[in-house]
């Protein structure tokens, strides 16, 4: 029987662990084997994921990223805990077909709304999904960004550890994603940064696992930092711009590519590029989030 959960379940045995879970973005029906691949090889846990506006950007649906991720499964019958998520989403109705189309877990992000609408916003996506037993992450703070592609929006604002406690008791969110300085896309006139006084903070208040979104170009010490402090860390870490630049470069090009796009190219080139993905997941896992080996105990949490 293959590992498929939530991805709470998946997060609980990394909180505090000396570990997190990558929960990386495919945003292609084509990437989601080689990064399962990469999880089997590595004998790790975890995540794939698709945000709403990839959708939009790639012009791929949510039902053939669901069918090619349980087909995947259900070929390699992978003995690792996997979860598939839709990563940041605004509308309450796409959140509603991912988990009709079988998506274990789903981001609600309102968080460019006041505290008070997040917080109510959240909660209706918590109820929703709670009663299909499927996990939700939420958002607190604003998390910058450098290419739009996941946000819409380059303003940050740190993310306030109390108000992080009372988002989490008013929502009951499995998860929460911080913004502590790294943004989505790839670093060019900024450095990354991360502010981990704000996750120490947020640990002692709460055991709700954290989220760290724009892990792409994040150095691996500052990366090991946040997930090793003593009071537990950061239990996720998206990866999604690395992946899809490793896949245009391998293809010779220059700029995003739709799922009918590459669909169309021609097979030998594309395994090569695939093959190139699932080394840079493997490198990830072992390197980045320091995930291999974890599979067994966090499948059996």
């Amino acid at each position: 029987m293959n590992g498929v959960q939530t991805m709470v379940r998946l997060l609980q045995d990394a909180h505090g662990n000396g570990y997190a879970v990558g929960s990386f973005s495919a945003r292609y029906t084509k990437l989601i084997r080689p990064i399962i691949l990469a999880a089997v090889k590595t004998n790790s846990p975890v995540i794939v994921q698709l945000s709403e506006k990839e959708i939009i950007r790639h012009k791929v649906s949510l039902k053939a990223f669901a069918e090619e991720f349980q087909r995947v499964v259900s070929e390699l019958q992978p003995q690792i805990p996997l979860a598939l998520h839709l990563d940041h989403t605004k509308t309450i109705d796409v959140i509603k077909a991912a988990i009709d189309v079988g998506f274990t877990s789903v981001m609600i992000d309102a968080s460019e709304k006041d505290f008070d609408e997040n917080a109510a916003i959240t909660k209706t996506v918590v109820d929703i999904a709670h009663a299909r037993q499927v996990s939700v992450e939420g958002e607190l703070g604003k998390i910058g960004t450098t290419d739009m592609v996941e946000t819409d929006s380059d303003h940050v604002l740190f993310t306030n550890p109390l108000e992080a406690l009372q988002f989490i008791q008013i929502t009951g969110v499995d998860a929460l994603a911080i913004s502590v300085g790294t943004s989505h896309g790839l670093y060019t006139t900024t450095q990354p940064r991360i502010e981990y006084s704000i996750i120490e903070a947020i640990n002692r208040l709460t055991t709700t696992p954290l989220v760290l979104h724009g892990g792409s170009g994040v150095p691996s010490e500052m990366l090991s930092y946040a997930i090793n402090m003593e009071s537990g860390g950061v239990s996720k870490v998206n990866i999604a711009t690395d992946l899809e630049q490793m896949l245009l470069k391998c293809l010779g090009k220059h700029t995003h590519m739709t799922e009918a796009e590459l669909n169309a190219v021609d097979p030998a080139s594309l395994e090569a590029a695939r093959r190139a993905v699932q080394s840079l997941v493997e490198d990830k896992i072992v390197n980045y989030v320091c995930s291999a080996g974890r599979a067994v105990k966090a499948l059996n949490k």
